[in-house]
Formats: structure tokens, C-alpha cells, sequence
């Protein structure tokens, strides 16, 4: 029997701890996919990039798990050489609350709004379009994380979204059925130039027959993604006029019938 040489055994004992940080935070990333369309691959590749499979003072320290710096955050902060001596880093009180961040990140900064409009299996189009946005410095950082996606087949995550029990996504148009729209308020400015319906308790809109889900989604302040996800479409198309366009997501269990004006 042939003895290992120490390399070897060092370098499967590192495999072995990198694939149980993998282990560890999959279903969140499978969550986070869910509820915003970032691949569950890119976040984990992502995590374990910026973490070092979360052994970085960072992580260790901040539950930071994305590198993600102070810009405007509220919370607990902490200050450590980065790029620049003592940058101003985001602490979380755990590593889910990291991915949460991580999420809202990405979704509600203008310049990663074009990454959702790329299909959420195709982890190389995020890849590099991660890279394009801005998200790091380093020159082959979409190359790192495909090498990693691929290494580590974080890609199979991608595939359990249809499976999963999760709950849809909450949507930036949704309103309580006991609020009223108020002036000054998005949704109020729209609906003095349309009408806004409810229909099964999800609100909707007639398409007028010069538009499509992208530009209705700009409109509402929606990624076209969640859009297309409310009303069962693939991609974009333009829309017939009366058409019915879905602003949320609908209830399974809902009255058929009675339309009210909003």
C-alpha cells in the first residue's frame, strides 16, 4: 500500500474543510436565489471567494462572508487593510443576516440592475457581469469564480429552485389590502395616470398595447425578471392592449371573481 505524500493529504484536508463551508451555507444560497434570481452558484462562489471559504478576519470577525464595505450601512462596522489601510467593512450579528446584505446588494444598486435580466442559470454571463458592474478590482475575478463554480459544481444549486418550497419572493409594488394610497407615494403617482386593479387580491394593470414586461416593469420599479415570474412568461414580448399584467405575485388559494379599483 502506497503512502500519501504529505502535499497530497494537506491538500485533500483543505478540499475536505472548503467543501463543508459549501455544505453549510447551500440552502441559504438556494434561498437567496429564490427570493431575488441571483444564482445560488454565483453567491456561494462568490462567498467563498471574498471569505476564503469563510476563514478571513472578516468572516471570522464581522460574519462578513462578501467583502462588502461600509458605503452607506447603518450597523456595526469594522476597519481592516483592504486596497486602501483601514477600510471601513459591514459586520453582521451572523452569516445569514451577511447573505441577506449580500442580496439587497446587489438588487437595489443601479449598477448590477442589467445582471437580472440575465437568465439565473447562466453562471458565467453573472460571472463577468459581476466584473463589469464594478463588484471587485481584480482583473480575472469572473474567471476566479467560474474556476470555483466548476471546481466545486456549485452549479447543481441552480437546478433546486424548482423543487424548492420556498416562498415567492416579496415584490417592491406590493401593497397591504388595508393601506391606502397615499400622495406622493410611487404607486399614487401611477395610479393617477392608469388604473391599478385587484383581481383574486393581486394587483394587475390593462396593457395598453404599446408596451412590454420590461418597460412596465421600469414603470413599477420591478426587475423585468420578477415581472415575467408574476405572470408565468419566459421573456420579454410586447403586449396586446387589454392585456392583463400581474404586479405581484398571485395567490394559489384566491376568490375567482370580483375585481376592485385601486
Amino acid at each position: 500500500m502506497l503512502t500519501p505524500a504529505i502535499g497530497d493529504v494537506s491538500s485533500a484536508a483543505q478540499n475536505d474543510k472548503n467543501s463543508l463551508y459549501i455544505q453549510k451555507y447551500k440552502n441559504i444560497a438556494i434561498e437567496q436565489m429564490v427570493k431575488s434570481g441571483i444564482p445560488a452558484s454565483i453567491t456561494l462562489a462568490q462567498a467563498c471567494l471574498e471569505s476564503g471559504f469563510g476563514t478571513s478576519s472578516l468572516a471570522t470577525k464581522g460574519n462578513n462572508h462578501f467583502g462588502i464595505k461600509c458605503h452607506d450601512f447603518q450597523g456595526e462596522t469594522m476597519y481592516i487593510d483592504d486596497e486602501k489601510k483601514g477600510e471601513c467593512f459591514r459586520v453582521y450579528d451572523n452569516a445569514e443576516a451577511s447573505f441577506n446584505d449580500h442580496t439587497d446588494f446587489l438588487r437595489y444598486r443601479d449598477r448590477y440592475a442589467s445582471l437580472f435580466d440575465l437568465e439565473p442559470t447562466d453562471y458565467k454571463a453573472w460571472a463577468y457581469g459581476l466584473k463589469a458592474a464594478g463588484y471587485a478590482t481584480a482583473p480575472n475575478y469572473a474567471v476566479m469564480l467560474i474556476d470555483l463554480i466548476e471546481k466545486y459544481d456549485l452549479h447543481q444549486y441552480d437546478n433546486f429552485v424548482e423543487a424548492s418550497a420556498i416562498p415567492n419572493p416579496p415584490n417592491k409594488a406590493k401593497m397591504s389590502e388595508n393601506v391606502k394610497l397615499l400622495p406622493g407615494s410611487p404607486m399614487y403617482k401611477i395610479s393617477l395616470e392608469r388604473e391599478i386593479l385587484k383581481k383574486n387580491n393581486v394587483l394587475y394593470i390593462e396593457a395598453n398595447g404599446y408596451e412590454t414586461f420590461a418597460s412596465i416593469a421600469a414603470e413599477f420599479n420591478l426587475f423585468t425578471r420578477e415581472l415575467l415570474k408574476f405572470n408565468d412568461e419566459k421573456r420579454n414580448r410586447d403586449l396586446k392592449a387589454g392585456e392583463i399584467v400581474y404586479l405581484e405575485a398571485k395567490k394559489h388559494q384566491a376568490d375567482k371573481h370580483l375585481d376592485k379599483h385601486v
